[in-house]
């Protein structure tokens, strides 16, 4: 029994120390994710981590708990052991019979009463201060907090002297002139606000228009030293013992020095890369405007936006390019005007929210006409400065009034309707109501789904005139009038009052079979009288042949269907008879469509006294069977490759034919390399060097082999006929067995 108290009280401890040694972690923890996020360096994370680690440690010391502490602890928390806990840490020869007693009576006690004991660690405190330093982390990354320590148009490498070979061997009692002091000196664009660069690193990274100049010092004097690029030659001037040269960036590429010394001897340096940063035009974002806006004549006009202008280096100026337009058809007319924000920018700024609020009566508008417009930023940039817009805009005053048209007996039909919305369109909107339903408000779910409704009216009586009932009643249906227009609704289906009566064909009416023509009864003498649209008889009326009548009065139904759903504030209920229209509709403008019956090849009728009399005579085939060569855009770094391939297998040196082979190979890595001069740009120093006479390494041939593998591009599909199996798995171990067999 006294072990078992003994072992509670151990427990007691490890675990103590064991949540110290978690709270030490937590902090630790929070400081090297703040780092990491903040610097995306591993190395200097897990230095911070240790650190941090051990700075809490000593502060925290949780090494300090033992044993002893814990039983001064448990006799504080619980008054019922009675100061006696520590009887427990001595033998029992060394206690009294009454120090004996107490143990045994209290340990009991200590059993039952130690887990309601909270141990005196601040665990939530860490993990609230480990939360926050990680969202210190992510806000910082989040700003880019980095870039505002290191400059991004300036890469850093390791600095290394130019080394210079010669391309005509020479004795080895020569000894050739060397790089003393080497010098790149970066002066960005003046709409930059950088400050100058220099640095000894001659890769160079900057902002298009920046003027580089390039300042070498040599041990030994020498004629001539040139800067080799792409496709320039520039000649470097003595200027205070220094040769020195200097270009305008305009574009990405490579290049390499090369010099002449007073012995006529000729030496290039290493390739460096030059990689040029475009300036990016301004980024416009608007927020609190819709892409299409109506009003109504009596409301309001009011657009309020707020535009979010940014630029790398800078902005200029913005502004907004309003169109109104007027009128329709031939007689439409534009009107352009430049609006100004309500704050100027000031010049440089790098991001501006600027407020605006267009009033479309100050804009002179009026019923029917459209507004246009959309934001224009400039940035600083010279000689030509960037130009960026936004999307468009658009916002409208409803026209109240309409005219219709009218056709004359001695003009065409014209049988297309004025302009509506579709069907489509409505079962979109009756869907996008149905998910919104849990946002609105009661009186804003009706409103909507009544006015969809009305939508589904409006496309309904515009089909009604191709039946001739041009009389439709366009009433809008309120909450007054619901009940009226739903009995109405419900007994539109008797014979007396259905519009759809004349056309519907009901096997429980009189006179059901008895239907005679009655043309004879009406004959009349008019010799026009087939050739008139008289619009007093809806069947005569109709615009539509025969055939298409009962598709259309189905969509009519269906629609009439539609709406008494809407109208009651049900359009769940409204969208099969949607669909059922659509459908009916979709099959009238199929049965529309004019269908050309495909020629194709007709053979010659068979003669059946030589049918399957199996003579092959006078039958004859034909084959035909070409070959469409591929255009490879970098054959020669394939064969490049393979051509390295055998150097490596037979130790050979390279030839004539190899130095022309591997400088066709470098003209086609260049292309490849123009748009990422530092990915590359080993590969070509090494074709570079192949093409002068020496003895390769196989480490260097191998690596230059495989450099020029992931550097080749993969060829386009090629239909073709092959018998050997492909496995998409087998072909990708096949290619990493190639490019990483050294």
């Amino acid at each position: 029994m006294i072990t078992s108290a003994k072992k509670i009280l151990t427990r007691f401890t490890k675990k103590w120390q064991l949540l110290l040694l978690l709270e030490v972690c937590l902090y630790a923890f929070g400081i090297s994710a703040m780092v990491y996020l903040l610097s995306q360096n591993f190395i200097l994370t897990i230095s911070v981590f240790i650190i941090s680690f051990l700075i809490s440690l000593l502060i925290i010391k949780p090494w300090k708990i033992n044993i002893q502490t814990t039983t001064q602890f448990v006799d504080a928390e619980l008054e019922d052991l009675e100061n006696s806990t520590s009887l427990f840490l001595k033998a029992a020869e060394d206690l009294t019979s009454l120090a004996k007693l107490q143990r045994s009576k209290i340990e009991q006690k200590l059993q039952q009463e130690i887990k309601k004991i909270k141990f005196p660690v601040k665990i939530k405190r860490a993990i609230s201060y480990a939360f926050l330093f990680v969202i210190m982390g992510f806000v910082g990354f989040f700003f880019n907090i980095k870039s505002y320590f290191s400059t991004s148009f300036v890469t850093e490498s390791p600095i290394k002297t130019i080394s210079f070979k010669a391309i005509d061997a020479v004795g080895n009692a020569y000894q050739p002139p060397k790089i003393i002091e080497q010098n790149l000196r970066i002066r960005f664009p003046n709409y930059t606000n950088l400050s100058t660069k220099n640095t000894d690193n001659m890769n160079v990274k900057a902002v298009e228009g920046s003027r580089i100049t390039w300042s070498l010092k040599f041990s030994n004097n020498i004629k001539k030293v040139s800067i080799e690029s792409t496709s320039n030659s520039y000649e470097m001037l003595l200027q205070d013992g220094a040769y020195k040269g200097s270009i305008l960036l305009k574009n990405s590429g490579f290049y390499n020095f090369h010099f002449l010394d007073t012995l006529n001897q000729k030496y290039t340096s290493s390739l460096y890369a030059i990689e040029v940063l475009k300036d990016e035009a301004p980024k416009i974002e608007i927020n609190g405007l819709e892409a299409y806006k109506s009003f109504n004549f009596n409301d309001e006009k009011l657009l309020d936006f707020i535009s979010i202008i940014s630029d790398d280096f800078g902005l200029e100026k913005a502004h907004i390019i309003a169109t109104v337009s007027k009128g329709s058809g031939e007689s439409v007319k534009f009107r352009e005007e430049k609006m100004l924000f309500n704050s100027v920018i000031a010049q440089g700024e790098k991001s501006v929210a600027l407020p605006k609020q267009i009033n479309l009566d100050n804009l002179k508008m009026e019923p029917g006409d459209e507004l246009y417009f959309y934001v224009e930023a400039s940035d600083l940039k010279r000689p030509q400065f960037n130009i960026a817009r936004s999307e468009t805009y658009f916002a409208t005053i409803k026209d109240t009034v309409t005219d219709n048209f009218s056709v004359e007996a001695t003009l065409g039909v014209n049988r297309m309707p004025d302009y509506f919305r579709s069907q489509r369109q409505l079962i979109i909107d009756t869907k996008k109501l149905i998910a919104n339903k849990k946002k609105l408000t009661d009186s804003e779910f009706k409103f909507k789904s009544n006015e969809l409704g009305f939508d589904q009216k409006v496309l309904r009586t515009k089909y009604s005139t191709f039946m001739g009932d041009e009389n439709e009643n366009t009433d809008l249906v309120t909450e007054e009038n619901l009940e009226d227009f739903e009995s109405e609704h419900a007994e539109h289906g008797d014979e007396e009052d259905d519009p759809l009566a004349a056309y519907s064909h009901k096997h429980d009416t009189e006179n059901e079979h008895n239907l005679v023509d009655e043309k004879s009864k009406n004959d009349s003498k008019n010799p026009l009288q087939e050739f008139t649209h008289n619009h007093a008889d809806a069947e005569a009326a109709t615009l539509f042949e025969a055939s298409l009548k009962s598709k259309l009065l189905k969509a009519l139904q269906h629609m009439w269907d539609s709406e008494l759903q809407l109208r009651v504030y049900k359009p769940e209920k409204s969208l099969p008879y949607q669909y059922k229209a659509l459908k009916s509709l979709q099959e009238i403008k199929n049965s529309a469509r004019i269908y050309v019956h495909r020629i194709g090849f007709d053979p010659p009728p068979i003669k059946e006294n030589k049918r399957l009399t199996g003579t092959l005579k006078d039958v004859k085939s034909f084959s035909k069977q070409e070959e469409i060569p591929i255009d490879d855009q970098f054959k020669f770094m394939r064969q490049a490759s393979s051509r390295l391939e055998l150097m490596i297998q037979n130790k050979v040196k390279t030839t004539k034919t190899d130095q022309f082979l591997f400088e066709k190979a470098g003209n086609e890595l260049a292309l490849i390399a123009i748009e990422k001069p530092g990915e590359h740009l080993k590969t070509l120093q090494q074709l570079k060097e192949l093409t002068t006479f020496g003895e390769k390494s196989i480490v260097f041939l191998k690596s230059t082999q495989k450099g020029l593998i992931n550097a080749i591009p993969n060829l386009k599909p090629n239909p073709s006929q092959s018998n050997r199996f492909k496995d998409e798995l087998t072909e990708i171990l096949l290619k990493e067995l190639q490019i990483n067999d050294q």
